[in-house]
């Protein structure tokens, strides 16, 4: 039922655009609406300060929307999204687009980090930065730690949770509530996988991760710090990427990449292979106004330019 959505020239998309995430908001009370074919995207409702209505369209990829500022404005107004205002944050680049149909950048573009699991595992092996490769060398050959996966929906009461709650209080930032990601292994079976390294009988470390049509996103994870001491985490992240490789995935989305507020994740990311993409930035359009903020789009150009990692 909840197969990722097909097109030409394809790529995996994004976990916000896949209908296993749709399955999920509704469980929890939301209504994301789904717009059909031929450009089929998802869009989030919001009220902003608990009054101000306000539309999103979360990565989208650009390849999916009308081609043209014109025919975008005129799918988008005919959707049945009212005169709200519309956030719109593309998958990739798309400044000249958006800019002609009158939107506003908000927010410059970020990246995210990815791994290809369409090559094979000597092939991926060889992209690993050598420090990372050291540190998986040591944690497979030291006979300490044994990795288990499991497709069934952690618990409500599982150690992860706690452990990324405590984690999300000690350095100030919100993820995913912790309802929606049980709604997501609920809602769509064997759709989420569980990686766990034990320590004997104890767990030190484990990621979970969100399985969308032919991609796999990062979650949540946790190192204990005997399991730091272990190298856990480095191979937890590679026993996943060949697990998810096997079972018919093509990328893992490893997330943000942060080089100034979480440089040591960052590393962690590129080491293990993955590769850094563009996303679009985020833009504002507001139905009413048409074209009319387009010269502030233009003001705005050099800051949309996608900065090197």
């Amino acid at each position: 039922m909840f197969d990722s959505m097909p097109h030409a020239n394809h790529r995996p998309g994004a976990l916000q655009q896949h209908l296993n995430f749709v399955a999920a908001l509704r469980a929890c009370g939301q209504a994301p609406l789904v717009l059909p074919m031929p450009y089929t995207t998802v869009i989030l409702r919001r009220r902003l300060g608990g009054r101000l209505p306000v539309t999103m369209l979360s990565r989208p990829d650009p390849r999916l929307l009308p081609p043209e500022p014109d025919a975008l404005r005129d799918w988008l107004l005919g959707a049945d999204l009212g005169r709200a205002p519309i956030l719109l944050s593309p998958d990739s680049p798309c400044a000249d687009l958006l800019e002609t149909l009158g939107a506003v950048p908000l927010v410059t573009p970020t990246s995210v980090a990815e791994i290809d699991l369409t090559i094979s595992e000597d092939q991926r092996r060889a992209r690993l930065h050598q420090k990372w490769r050291n540190r998986l060398t040591r944690a497979e050959t030291q006979n300490r730690l044994r990795v288990t996966e499991c497709t069934r929906a952690p618990a409500p009461g599982h150690w992860l949770f706690a452990a990324d709650r405590a984690l999300q209080r000690r350095r100030g930032y919100r993820s995913w509530p912790e309802a929606l990601t049980l709604a997501y292994g609920r809602e769509n079976p064997n759709q989420t996988v569980l990686f766990t390294a034990y320590d004997g009988r104890d767990p030190v470390a484990a990621m979970l991760f969100l399985r969308h049509g032919d991609a796999v996103t990062y979650h949540i994870g946790h190192s204990t710090p005997a399991g730091r001491s272990l190298s856990a985490y480095t191979l937890l992240l590679w026993h996943a990427a060949c697990w998810c490789a096997a079972h018919g995935h093509r990328r893992l989305d490893l997330g943000l990449i942060d080089t100034q507020h979480a440089a040591g994740l960052a590393r962690f990311k590129l080491g293990a292979g993955a590769v850094t993409r563009p996303l679009g930035g985020t833009w504002l359009w507001w139905p009413p106004l048409g074209k009319t903020l387009r010269c502030l789009a233009a003001l705005d150009r050099r800051s949309m330019r996608v900065q090197p990692i």
